[in-house]
């Protein structure tokens, strides 16, 4: 069983890593520069309107709309895994057969997961609750 678990583990980690990139990628987009009028000062956006440039630099939220991306993954992968092992746990108590030993692991299992489900839902928390005081500090 315990062979199992890792096995498992280890898969839900790779499948992790190799979907990572997927998840991050960004959708690339192409503009037509027909008709376009103004200047392109350095660090600002092109105003297409007229020739003054404006500077709407929007790179705070960008950052914190990625940690929340980060964050957000990471939750729903703990999570899963957690009642995934929950599930593990509840067999386990299920065939334990009565032997102390076996039923002890099995309660073990499932107070960890239910643990690290406690730590991600805390984690969500304290990190909406720091972003939020990070975008009104910024205006």
């Amino acid at each position: 069983m315990k062979r199992f678990i890792k096995r498992m583990l280890i898969t839900v980690s790779a499948a992790g890593m190799l979907l990572a990139p997927v998840a991050f990628a960004g959708a690339a987009s192409a503009q037509s520069t027909a008709n376009v009028q103004g200047n392109l000062c350095a660090g600002a956006n092109l105003n297409v309107d007229d020739t003054s440039c404006s500077d709407t630099s929007d790179a705070p939220d960008k950052v914190n709309s990625l940690i929340a991306l980060v964050i957000n993954i990471f939750s729903i992968v703990v999570g899963v895994v957690s009642v995934i092992m929950i599930i593990i746990g509840g067999l386990k108590y299920i065939t334990s057969g009565g032997d102390s030993g076996n039923v002890s692991g099995a309660k073990n299992t499932i107070l960890y997961a239910i643990i690290g489900l406690v730590i991600v839902a805390l984690a969500q928390v304290i990190v909406n609750f720091v972003l939020e005081r990070a975008i009104n500090a910024g205006t």
